[in-house]
C-alpha cells in the first residue's frame, strides 16, 4: 500500500464559490497533492469552461465533483471537518496552522475516518453557521499587514502540508547521470597531455608534476560521459585553432640572425 493512499479519505469542500476559475484552480491544486474528491456547495457557475481551462488537465477532478445544496450534505459521512478561516471568531475550537494540524488529520484518515477540508467564499469566507458545523479550525500564517490569499492558494497550502507529511522525496525529478568509464577518462587524460605538449604549455624537459596534478584534479570530480566528450571537443578545437592561427611576423630586431 502506498504511503499516500490515505489521501483518498480527504475531500475538499468549496462553499458558494462565486468565480468558476477558482474551482478549476482549486482542482489543479488538489490533484498535484494527491487529493481528488471535490464537493461544491451551491457554486454560482458550474460546470464552466473557465473552470476546465484553469484546472490544467485536472479535468477528472472536476468531472467527479459532487454538487450539493447545503454544507450539511457536503459533510455527510465525515468524522473530522476542518474549517479554513482567516478571522478571529468567538468559538470553542482552538485555532491551528496547517502544519500543526496535518499529522492529526492523517492519523484520522489512516484510522478509517473521513476528513473534510472546508473553504468559504472568496470575499467573506465561511459563515458562522458553516464554521459551527466543523470540529477543527485552521488558518494559514501570513504577513499581518497583508493576509490576502486566493481561494485556490489556500487549498494548495493546506493540501501541500498534508502531502509533505507523507512524502518529501523528490528523487524522481533528479537527472540520473551517466558517469564516464575508467578507460574514457584515461583516453581524455592522454588527449589532454598530448594537447598541452603540442601548444607548448607542458614542457617535456621540465619536472613532470603538471600531469599528476591534473589527474588528481579530474579524479576528485566524478566526470560524466558527456563532460568528457565536451572536454575532448575543447581539446580538438584548441589544436585546430593553433594549427590555423596566423602567427604575426617578428620585428626585425627580434629575428634570429644566427644562421
Amino acid at each position: 500500500m502506498s504511503k499516500t493512499d490515505c489521501l483518498s479519505a480527504f475531500r475538499v469542500v468549496l462553499s458558494h464559490t462565486s468565480h468558476p476559475g477558482n474551482i478549476g484552480s482549486a482542482a489543479r491544486a488538489m490533484k498535484t497533492m494527491g487529493i481528488t474528491r471535490l464537493y461544491l456547495v451551491n457554486p454560482k457557475e458550474y460546470p464552466s469552461e473557465v473552470a476546465t481551462s484553469l484546472a490544467s488537465s485536472a479535468d477528472d477532478v472536476l468531472d467527479a465533483a459532487i454538487v450539493v445544496g447545503s454544507m450539511a450534505e457536503a459533510l455527510v459521512g465525515t468524522t473530522v471537518q476542518v474549517a479554513m478561516t482567516a478571522r478571529r471568531r468567538e468559538l470553542v475550537q482552538p485555532l491551528s496552522t496547517p502544519r500543526q494540524l496535518a499529522p492529526e488529520l492523517l492519523a484520522e484518515a489512516r484510522g478509517g475516518g473521513e476528513v473534510a477540508l472546508v473553504f468559504g467564499t472568496e470575499m467573506s469566507g465561511l459563515t458562522i453557521e458553516e464554521v459551527q458545523q466543523c470540529n477543527r479550525l485552521v488558518t494559514i500564517p501570513t504577513n499581518p499587514d497583508y493576509s490576502s490569499l486566493n481561494l485556490s492558494q489556500a487549498v494548495q497550502v493546506l493540501t501541500y502540508e498534508l502531502f509533505s507529511c507523507l512524502s518529501d522525496d523528490v528523487s524522481h525529478l533528479e537527472e540520473k547521470p551517466k558517469y564516464a568509464s575508467h578507460e574514457h577518462v584515461e583516453l581524455f587524460l592522454e588527449h589532454l597531455e598530448s594537447t598541452l605538449l603540442t601548444i607548448g604549455f607542458l614542457k617535456p624537459y621540465a619536472p613532470k608534476r603538471l600531469m599528476p596534478r591534473l589527474r588528481r584534479l579530474f579524479q576528485r570530480t566524478r566526470l560524466e560521459q558527456e563532460e568528457v566528450d565536451i572536454l575532448r571537443g575543447i581539446l580538438r578545437a584548441t589544436l585546430e585553432y593553433d594549427r590555423h592561427a596566423e602567427r604575426p611576423a617578428l620585428p626585425s630586431s627580434k629575428r634570429d640572425h644566427s644562421r
